[in-house]
């Protein structure tokens, strides 16, 4: 590209004068935005930053003497990237959002076609409902609402009960195929016991007659805690992977997919003292620390965090985790969307 200034001051009026006539019909010139549009690397506008906890929570609790659950139809603080005010966005193709429900609430019951996951932080005695099944909700379990499923979220506990939202909206945005409709009342009907799903599906056995697609969401819709935390114990006396500790993805059993088209999760276990090398990744993700503690180096950036804190790495920024206690991180991201188009990419170092 020819530098601007080697171009006359004439040359550069024409030009200017040129784009002008042009932006008139709704044309630009690509040599002008070139760069930007097909960069070397990627140059994500998302920045590294962390949600504390607490401080996130005392808001959502003054925000439940504020306005109701059924008012609201979700009371949520959306946890807004600070590189994308004003988006409603944590990464450039995911959202995430604490939601409260107090006791006695209902939220009620809609279905839309962004795919949602909710991860419990705290509190009993909550359920979500999905398509005619509830599940108690307890810290540290990954519930899935699939694309299109009516869903609505209940406490008939005595506690407030918080968890974080994760959704696709940016990506559904990005493609104009949002759709959403409420239901006639606001709890759907209980039409299987709690646990049929997950013993349906959840088992290494399916139904005989169930053939699913690899790209359909899964049928267990509830991955307890208590069994995620099973899982990374169990492999934790093998060998650890020096980039990424004891991690575990969460998959449809069905197929091996991944629990979503759109999101894909997982889980890790890293011990005592110990300190991941550095990796980076094309995918944004969103981390969640359920138990323990440490330091997250994204970049130039240095995070401490803490139970239940909430952190991003954007696309593309190396990171390295050190922690002190034994600490199990729950992380969700795009890189399904990203496998199936060819653009995933990984780097370690």
């Amino acid at each position: 590209m020819t530098s601007a200034a080697m171009i006359d001051p004439a040359g550069l009026d024409a030009r200017r004068q040129y784009y002008e006539r042009i932006d008139r019909h709704h044309l630009t010139p690509l040599w002008e935005v070139l760069g930007t549009l097909v960069p070397p690397t990627p140059r994500s506008p998302a920045q590294a930053v962390l949600w504390r906890y607490q401080q996130a929570r005392d808001y959502l609790l003054e925000a439940g003497g504020l306005i109701s659950a059924h008012e609201a139809e979700r009371r949520v603080l959306v946890l807004e990237n600070p590189g994308l005010r004003g988006q409603s966005r944590i990464t450039q193709s995911l959202y995430a959002g604490l939601q409260l429900i107090l006791p006695g609430e209902v939220a009620p019951a809609h279905r839309h076609t962004q795919s949602a996951l909710r991860l419990v932080l705290e509190g009993e005695g909550a359920y979500t409902a999905v398509d005619g099944e509830r599940t108690t909700m307890r810290r540290g379990d990954f519930i899935i609402t699939p694309a299109w499923t009516f869903h609505d979220h209940g406490n008939s506990g005595t506690q407030p009960v918080i968890w974080l939202d994760g959704l696709d909206i940016p990506i559904v945005q990005l493609l104009d195929a949002g759709f959403a409709e409420k239901s006639a009342q606001d709890e759907q009907a209980v039409t299987r016991r709690e646990g049929d799903a997950l013993a349906r599906y959840g088992y290494n056995m399916l139904p005989v007659d169930f053939e699913p697609q690899r790209q359909d969401p899964t049928k267990v819709f509830v991955y307890p805690y208590a069994r995620t935390r099973e899982a990374l114990r169990g492999i934790a006396a093998g060998d650890i992977d020096p980039h990424h500790g004891y991690k575990l993805r969460y998959v449809n059993p069905a197929t091996g997919g991944s629990p979503m088209p759109t999101i894909g999760a997982a889980a890790q276990l890293l011990p005592a003292g110990f300190e991941t090398r550095g990796c980076r990744s094309t995918d944004s993700s969103i981390f969640v620390c359920l138990q323990g503690g440490g330091v997250a180096r994204i970049g130039e950036t240095e995070l401490d965090f803490g139970e239940n804190d909430v952190f991003v790495v954007p696309s593309w920024n190396e990171l390295r985790l050190q922690v002190t206690c034994e600490t199990i991180l729950f992380s969700y991201s795009d890189r399904p969307v990203q496998r199936l188009l060819g653009l995933w990419r990984e780097q370690k170092a």
